[in-house]
């Protein structure tokens, strides 16, 4: 399996290992698959047995063996094997699916250390980075942004780990509390948290420049966890997968999945997916107030957001208006055509934005690739959180709120049972539940005492040559051979 630079037109090809280390593209582009390997009935029907019998971890190192040529299938299986286990994972399932009613299930994906859904490929993503270092007998220094649970995912997947540091940026005080405890509490020498003044756009903006500093990004080797790494992608079309197997009997049947999204990288690994060939029905967007992609497939226009236009919310992790990976579903769209994919997303973004509405996106959009999307307010939480707590015994977390609503807005015009992909535990985003039910959500009791330890954080301006500087002087100061 060789990938190509989504803005690349003369399709340049790279081995995942080397994809995996660099990040983005040399162009600015997003690596892809040459193509989607095709998954056969019979092969579903293997995964469907091998899933029963020896779990999640064998059955995402088959998926991963279809994109990886350059790992030994041996390695690959012993990776997957460390990365998706207990007590890693506080499930034997490690992504366990529970119905909330008669068409509407959820798949739990906030069993891992950090209780985000994140901890599904981040965990994954520390495994292969460590072997390849190690192979290559390499240094990786990872720069990220986050609005919220990335940040702590990359952070407990990569702490400790020879040859690597991690630099992430958040934007000050825009996370909840508990957040915020999560990953300033960490004191591992290779952890820095870097607090940005402005919101998540801001943070996203100052890595894509940083990445863009070609000498910089070579001296210093600086690499990727946020969803514009494919294996971050790879590790997520796996729980698609297996939510599939074990709601399903046989086959024939379909499932739909309404997924709460800011950056398109959760619902872009269920594209993947679904151009596999997994029996997916339609994919449904859910967005909270910051509603840009929700506007794109209702009226076929793009248009980001200023970081000013940029409205905090309840579902914070979503306060998101440039979608990092919606430029992956834009090439699929537009046939893999790289000149216009770097027109739209190196150039007219910048300005302003771009519109699919001449092209008959419509049909294409919901009938070939299968997606619906709607929006979700903080009184639309509020209720959701209240009601699936009173009617079912069920407490969820506001983004999967998120998912819920708008997975109920489009249950009556879908044929199939829907899974709401969870984001998050609720003691995340206390105030809200609080708000919501009048009860504070249970804290697990391997987050005890996370409220009280001390911070480690550093305040920098929105300037991305004071993080570049930054970045040198930690590198010099610790060393992680």
């Amino acid at each position: 399996m060789d990938y190509i630079s989504t803005r690349d037109a003369s399709r340049t090809t790279y081995k995942f290992t080397d994809i995996l280390l660099s990040g983005l593209a040399p162009d600015g582009g997003l690596y892809m698959p040459v193509e989607y390997p095709q998954i056969s009935g019979e092969t579903l029907t293997q995964w469907r047995t091998l899933l029963a019998e020896k779990g999640y971890a064998a059955l995402a190192a088959e998926i991963l063996k279809l994109y990886i040529d350059d790992i030994p299938a041996a390695d690959i299986e012993a990776i997957t094997a460390r990365a998706y286990r207990t007590p890693v994972f506080e499930t034997e399932d490690i992504v366990p699916v529970t119905r909330i009613d008669e068409h509407l299930l959820i798949a739990h994906l906030s069993d891992g250390p950090t209780a985000a859904f994140k901890d599904m490929a981040m965990q994954l993503l520390g495994e292969l980075f460590e072997y390849e270092l190690a192979r290559r007998d390499e240094t990786i220094n990872i720069l990220g942004a986050t609005s919220g649970d990335t940040g702590s995912s990359a952070e407990y997947a990569m702490r400790g780990r020879k040859g690597i540091r991690v630099f992430m940026l958040t934007p000050a005080g825009r996370m909840t509390p508990f957040q915020q405890a999560q990953m300033f509490g960490l004191d591992d020498p290779n952890i820095f948290n870097i607090a940005l003044d402005g919101v998540f756009d801001d943070c996203q903006d100052v890595v894509k420049e940083v990445n863009a500093d070609a000498e910089f990004k070579k001296q210093y080797r600086i690499g990727a966890v946020n969803s514009i790494n494919w294996a971050r992608l790879l590790a997520q079309t796996v729980y698609y997968v297996s939510t599939y197997l074990r709601v399903t009997e046989n086959n024939s049947e379909k499932l739909s999945f309404s997924v709460p999204t800011g950056n398109f990288g959760d619902i872009c690994a269920g594209h993947v997916a679904r151009q596999m060939g997994l029996p997916i029905d339609r994919l449904i967007v859910a967005t909270n107030e910051n509603d840009v992609l929700n506007d794109f497939f209702t009226n076929g226009k793009y248009i980001p957001r200023s970081a000013a236009e940029t409205v905090a919310t309840s579902s914070p992790s979503m306060d998101i208006s440039k979608a990092s990976n919606f430029e992956r579903f834009i090439f699929d769209v537009l046939d893999r055509d790289a000149e216009r994919t770097a027109q739209y997303f190196g150039v007219d973004v910048k300005q302003g934005g771009f519109s699919l509405e001449g092209e008959d996106y419509r049909a294409k959009v919901r009938d070939t690739y299968g997606f619906l999307s709607g929006k979700s307010t903080h009184a639309d939480r509020l209720v959701t959180i209240r009601e699936t707590k009173n009617n079912f015994d069920v407490m969820i977390d506001p983004h999967t709120a998120d998912g819920v609503k708008v997975a109920r807005d489009w249950q009556d015009s879908v044929e199939t049972d829907i899974v709401v992909l969870e984001t998050a535990l609720p003691v995340k985003f206390s105030d809200t539940i609080v708000e919501a039910t009048g009860e504070a959500p249970a804290t697990p009791e391997r987050f005890a005492g996370i409220m009280d330890a001390e911070r480690f954080v550093t305040d920098l301006p929105n300037d991305a040559e004071q993080v570049k500087q930054f970045i040198a002087d930690s590198i010099a100061a610790v060393d992680v051979k």
